[in-house]
């Protein structure tokens, strides 16, 4: 592939990736449910695979990304990253045991065309991590930025229809909900409910594609509207509560697809 042709989806991660690796930690109760989601599979497909987050060690993982600027993050300890897109994997049918594709679906071109190829190329089990529009006004921060919440609801993908499309093939999908730990490392814009002051360090929304698709100025109304609230104890009086829930429920979600069992032959 042609290195600076263009990249699959919506965001450029040259001009705004360059904080993911240092920002976008894996959080270890997220990643603990990815893994056990994952089951007992030893060859593992990564797409969107990124900085490397949530990769699992212990097995052999194929890790594919478009990006140059996400694929230069990786640490040394993780397999170097292809560069692929979804929607045309390298692979032959049934090659892996499991795939996961981590807050990653809202990025591809083409998302019937990427779903199913992982439904071609997986035996096993395909787990999403991904985000619920219709969830994020349950954020406080849809009362400061609500046109970030719907520039993100339009970027989102129904989860009905990633459900729909998941169980084709004689597929099972299930969906959780995942709590996001008071003190998640994942510096995703929920993972700061209870920590709004992150938010006034440039380098946190740096992390989160996002902001990219906001007008200019809309970030810096925004960091200067809750500086003045914080200063002034206002969004304490209205949010405090979030300062000491243990966790959040938002937008995310965990969506496993696993083959049906097969019928014995009578």
């Amino acid at each position: 592939m042609i290195e600076n042709a263009p990249l699959a989806g919506d965001v450029d991660y040259a001009s705004c990736g360059s904080q993911y690796a240092a920002l976008r930690r894996p959080d270890p109760r997220i990643e603990a449910q990815i893994h056990a989601a994952l089951g007992a599979a030893r060859t593992v497909l990564n797409i969107g695979a990124g900085a490397g987050s949530y990769e699992p060690l212990d097995r052999h993982l194929i890790a594919i990304e478009p990006s140059p600027t996400m694929r230069a993050q990786r640490s040394p300890h993780l397999a170097p990253a292809l560069r692929g897109r979804a929607e045309s994997l390298p692979l032959d049918d049934a090659s892996v045991d499991a795939s996961m594709a981590i807050a990653t679906v809202h990025q591809w071109q083409d998302l019937t065309a990427g779903l199913r190829e992982l439904r071609r190329v997986t035996r096993g089990p395909i787990v999403l991590l991904c985000f619920d529009g219709d969830a994020l006004d349950r954020y406080w921060l849809a009362e400061y930025v609500p046109e970030l919440i719907a520039v993100e609801r339009r970027r989102y993908p129904a989860i009905a229809r990633l459900l729909t499309e998941l169980s084709l093939d004689d597929r099972r999908t299930e969906i959780t909900t995942v709590p996001i730990p008071i003190d998640c490392t994942d510096g995703f814009t929920e993972a700061f409910y209870a920590r709004p002051e992150r938010f006034l360090d440039p380098t946190v929304t740096q992390a989160q594609s996002a902001w990219t698709f906001v007008a200019p100025g809309v970030r810096e109304r925004f960091v200067a509207a809750l500086r003045e609230d914080l200063q002034s104890g206002a969004w304490d009086a209205r949010f405090g509560k979030y300062r000491t829930l243990p966790t959040f429920e938002g937008s995310l979600r965990l969506i496993v697809s696993t083959p049906a069992p097969r019928r014995n032959k009578s």
